[in-house]
């Protein structure tokens, strides 16, 4: 089976929908959310290829097929990650100006700043003292680098 296209996301559909078929699940990590051509395996051990047409990147929840009796659908590898709770206005922007200059990407929830686990930072946020925790969480969608050159 190869995908071209998304057809929606499982949080689209109503219950009744979902839990009259079943659910197969395909398990990615976030890195590979962004790649439009992969060769993916259910964890009911069926290969599908995946071709996007459109240029998007797959999101927690996407369902890849769906038929009047099963439904499978992306689902995300827990990531490595420094949760990062500022109590301030200043201590956002010290630490999203830090993570900036290093082109770290992040992610936001809530109150809360996501970024991919680095020793680095880690060191950084014990040296300013802004709160945080490491933690492996689910994150609905890939951590996307924003290409910039100084000069």
């Amino acid at each position: 089976m190869i995908v071209e296209n998304i057809i929606t996301n499982i949080e689209e559909l109503e219950k009744e929908e979902i839990i009259k078929r079943h659910i197969e699940k395909v398990y990615m990590e976030s890195a590979n959310l962004v790649k439009r051509i992969q060769l993916v395996t259910t964890d009911h051990g069926k290969e599908i290829g995946i071709r996007l047409k459109q240029p998007r990147d797959l999101a927690a929840g996407d369902v890849l097929f769906m038929d009047e009796k099963n439904i499978i659908v992306v689902d995300v590898i827990s990531d490595d990650l420094l949760v990062i709770k500022p109590r301030s206005l200043k201590e956002m922007g010290t630490i999203a100006h830090q993570l900036g200059n290093r082109h770290l990407p992040a992610q936001f929830e809530e109150n809360e700043m996501l970024v991919q686990y680095d020793y680095l930072v880690e060191e950084l946020l014990q040296e300013l003292h802004i709160p945080y925790k490491r933690e492996e969480r689910k994150v609905k969608q890939a951590f996307r680098h924003i290409g910039h050159s100084h000069g």
